[in-house]
């Protein structure tokens, strides 16, 4: 936890560049699920909605979301210095060569992998948040509403994360692969939400 509230600390100090567009994008996620988790809980018991049950589970998969995509800012960071390691590899010798731009080609993947992984826990944050549209308490609707926009800005940050990598990827069948799940949820999220979010 340490490690991801350090990760977390580093979008905030404009003086890293190590720490960026990636991890911030995870964190709004986060944030996002961490807001439905507290909307879910406060609308047990109350009149006119739905089970403790659904509730209870609901914020129990929107907690383990939370977790995860703190964790998975700080991996985006993880990936970055990564590439940028790779990047600094000695060069003066054809077998140099070949090791760094392997390293490069494999910390580029990854750097492209992660974010389409936090693309896909904010796409399950938004669905959560968009279930309890409408059955849930009416005094924490700002604070739905707050999930839903950062969930989404989330989701579309990691896309564009996932998108500066891809050209960088020379394996075309990895790098058409990760397009398509990325294309695909960016226009999922999109197509879900009204227009009034």
């Amino acid at each position: 936890m340490n490690e991801n509230v350090e990760a977390f600390l580093r979008v905030l100090d404009p003086t890293d560049s190590s720490t960026g567009g990636g991890t911030a994008s995870a964190v709004a996620g986060a944030m996002a699920a961490a807001l439905v988790v507290m909307v879910a809980r406060l609308s047990i018991g109350k009149d006119g909605l739905h089970t403790e049950a659904f509730y209870r589970e609901l914020g129990a998969e929107a907690q383990v979301l939370s977790d995860e995509l703190l964790h998975g800012g700080r991996e985006d960071s993880e990936a970055f210095a990564a590439v940028c390691a790779a990047y600094r590899l000695a060069k003066h010798t054809d077998e140099e060569r070949t090791v760094r731009r392997q390293a490069i080609q494999r910390a580029t993947i990854e750097a492209a992998r992660v974010p389409v992984a936090n693309m896909e826990r904010c796409w399950r944050v938004l669905e959560l948040a968009m279930q309890l549209r409408g059955r849930s308490n009416p005094n924490a609707a700002s604070d739905l509403e707050c999930a839903l926009h950062l969930a989404r800005a989330g989701l579309l940050g990691c896309a564009d994360n996932v998108e500066i990598n891809l050209p960088a990827i020379r394996d075309q069948l990895v790098a058409g692969e990760l397009a398509e799940r990325a294309g695909s949820l960016r226009a999922r999220a999109l197509a879900r939400l009204p227009k009034s979010v």
